[in-house]
């Protein structure tokens, strides 16, 4: 089973987006998906047209309350489930702080949970504080989403170091899948300009970078206002606009992540005491340059031999009560050509 986190502290970036279109075409692609909102503005939960009612539980009762991931999970769609995010996340930062090994309770969560799945998603909140933190520990891939801006740019370096900072404490497996660039404009020489400065920058990674052998995703989500709609009507893409640029962006990427090497399992980091990790990494440090460093380097984790994911056999999940996505704004208007400019008006 592959495990990605998609995360960014910079809100506005296509997180959310990503995480949940990404895992609408991988499940249309035959994967068995379980996508996990772990965002504490439930973003992902209300793109996909799911309101929790009272008394249903959701990823804040799986961190604070001792439930598990599988009384919270709901089917979605066909081969998508959801374990859905709640307002109160908000306050699990606090609510977490006293409590021991506060960083590894979605890992552990995940170890036990039975059901068989290709694919976890998780999408993360727009920080690097203890929720990321569980975010990053329970998996092996990260995928970043990056809006090709300067400001965009300015926090990578941080959160690269988070990711290293993780993988030498609590996850030797972790490491950084590939950088994917949302709400790209084609005809823009700084977008060219920030996709090249990645590139280079994480060709010039060393071995002992949680970032070695990542890529910058050869499929660009392009800026396109379907994707900017389809959350209010409670859909995805697929549902709401499939001859969109965006369903057509989004169905590359999720093929393109299907193409990638699995991790192979890493020999296990020196013991290291849980507590030396911080509840939260000081993002308003300041940056001296675009991609900021200095960027921690463990060089006690080796890095092992990447092997192509094979998908494991076909085992039909246990029934989870089936949410109809409701749509809030009415049905959506008629399908129309998605191939004029997003800033030229409607014909």
């Amino acid at each position: 089973m592959r495990s990605i986190a998609i995360v960014n502290q910079k809100g506005g970036v296509g997180k959310t987006t990503t995480a949940v279109n990404v895992s609408a075409a991988l499940a249309r692609a035959g994967q068995r998906v379980l996508l996990i909102d772990l965002d504490p503005q439930a973003h992902a939960t209300m793109h996909l047209g799911i309101e929790l009612g009272p008394g249903d539980k959701s990823t804040y009762d799986v961190l604070l309350g001792g439930d598990t991931l599988r009384a919270a999970a709901r089917q979605v769609a066909e081969g998508l489930t959801l374990v859905p995010g709640h307002l109160d996340l908000i306050a699990a930062e606090v609510e977490l702080a006293d409590r021991p090994e506060r960083e590894l309770i979605l890992a552990r969560a995940l170890e036990t949970f039975p059901d068989p799945y290709d694919i976890v998603m998780i999408d993360g909140g727009p920080s690097l504080g203890t929720l990321t933190i569980n975010a990053l520990a329970a998996v092996e891939e990260v995928i970043i989403p990056l809006q090709p801006h300067f400001l965009a740019l300015q926090g990578l370096g941080k959160l690269l170091e988070t990711v290293s900072l993780v993988r030498g404490v609590l996850k030797p497996a972790l490491r950084v899948s590939g950088v994917v660039l949302c709400m790209y404009e084609t005809n823009t020489r700084l977008a060219q300009e920030v996709r090249n400065d990645v590139s280079r920058f994480i060709r010039d990674a060393e071995f002992q970078d949680a970032w070695y052998g990542a890529r910058v995703f050869e499929t660009r989500i392009r800026r396109n206002i379907r994707l900017a709609e389809c959350p209010s009507f409670g859909q995805t893409i697929f549902d709401y606009a499939p001859r969109s640029r965006g369903a057509e962006d989004y169905t590359a990427l999720a093929g393109e992540i299907l193409a990638m090497e699995e991790p192979a399992e890493v020999a296990a980091a020196p013991a290291t005491t849980v507590e030396t990790l911080p509840s939260k990494v000081d993002v308003d440090a300041e940056q001296p340059g675009v991609l900021a460093g200095p960027v921690s380097k463990p060089t006690d984790v080796p890095t092992a031999a990447l092997n192509p994911y094979v998908a494991p056999p076909v085992v039909t999940p246990a029934e989870y009560p089936t949410v109809g996505a409701t749509s809030p704004a009415g049905p959506p208007p008629p399908e129309r050509p998605d191939d004029r400019p997003d800033d030229a008006p409607a014909p």
